[in-house]
């Protein structure tokens, strides 16, 4: 599959800044994710239990934290979010309650592909100056002809 890179396309370039989305996470907001997911692992909803493991207290699902860069995606561009949005990453720590996630990103490439033209971004998610995710998302910009 070949691809051709571009330093533009209709009104975006390499360079440019995703918004930031902030989210403060309580122990609250964590059990009602737990309620929606229908994942009650006591890892995330039980302060007792979760003292005697690793992390010594709660930890946010993964997912939760995920959901903030889908988030910041949509808001971005809902369409080319839903209708072609990729990601590729990594979770390397824990969200704890009491935390609040940065999360944004920045246009590191524009690709034309056989599908269409899609905007690749390196995704930037923090705790304070402690990376949680790393990795890549990408909208789809414009669909190919067919």
């Amino acid at each position: 599959m070949s691809t051709d890179t571009l330093q533009h396309w209709d009104g975006i370039s390499v360079g440019d800044k995703l918004p930031t989305i902030k989210h403060t996470v309580t122990q609250e907001a964590i059990n009602q994710y737990a309620d929606a997911s229908g994942d009650h692992n006591p890892l995330h909803i039980d302060p007792e239990f979760a003292k005697g493991t690793f992390y010594g207290r709660t930890i946010a699902h993964g997912l939760m934290t995920l959901a903030f860069v889908s988030q910041m995606m949509t808001e971005w561009d809902w369409d080319g979010w839903a209708y072609g949005g990729e990601m590729d990453m990594a979770f390397l720590s824990p969200v704890f309650p009491g935390d609040e996630v940065n999360v944004s990103a920045e246009v590191t490439t524009i690709e034309k592909r056989a599908d269409g033209v899609h905007a690749l971004c390196k995704l930037n998610v923090f705790v304070g100056d402690k990376t949680i995710l790393g990795g890549t998302v990408s909208r789809l910009l414009s669909a190919a002809d067919t």
